[in-house]
């Protein structure tokens, strides 16, 4: 990784933000949206008046509502071809000599 005191100063400085109930983690994002995501973690991490507030109203932007069964069945008796008759009908077949 480094020289040992690169090493040692990483892990105080972890030691630190843990003592601080911080954690350091990593996110995916488009570029353009950097600094939003970096304001957002700040102003969180801060614990400002407002982070509350900014909590609740992010968990409940980013929380997705839990999916009602028979959605699929429900969406294909609605679909225009669910009234076609797909009966066949039967034949006895045929005879073949083994």
């Amino acid at each position: 990784m480094g020289t040992p005191s690169q090493t040692r100063a990483l892990k105080n400085y972890r030691k630190r933000l843990n003592q601080r109930g911080m954690a350091r983690f990593e996110v995916l994002g488009l570029a353009a949206d950097r600094e939003l995501i970096r304001a957002v973690a700040r102003r969180l991490a801060e614990n400002a008046p407002d982070a509350a507030q900014m909590r609740a109203s992010l968990q409940q932007c980013t929380a997705s509502e839990p999916r009602a069964k028979g959605g699929i069945l429900a969406m294909l008796r609605s679909w225009p071809l669910a009234d076609l008759d797909l009966t066949r009908p039967y034949t006895e077949g045929r005879e073949i000599d083994l």
